[in-house]
């Protein structure tokens, strides 16, 4: 699966404390690897026929598309981002 960032997931990104970069870094390496990992929690969200989440730990998580081969991040930070996935 190849995997492309949304700008207002660079943006988001950029915005976390390097030790959350970090974390983030390897959440998504685990996703690449196996998305159905039980700690990454994916699910369909509520109210959007295409859009995913997963976590990145208590309080941070991410937002994703998948369209064709290609998985597209969309968000990434804390549960604000489903304001706004």
């Amino acid at each position: 699966m190849n995997i492309r960032t949304d700008p207002s997931f660079d943006k988001d990104y950029a915005r976390l404390p390097q030790h959350l970069q970090e974390r983030v870094d390897q959440k998504l390496a685990l996703f690449i690897e196996n998305p159905r990992h039980p700690s990454l929690r994916i699910k369909k969200m509520q109210g959007h026929n295409d859009i995913w989440e997963g976590h990145i730990s208590y309080g941070y998580c991410f937002t994703f598309r998948i369209v064709e081969d290609t998985c597209l991040l969309r968000r990434v930070g804390t549960h604000e981002i489903y304001r706004s996935p």
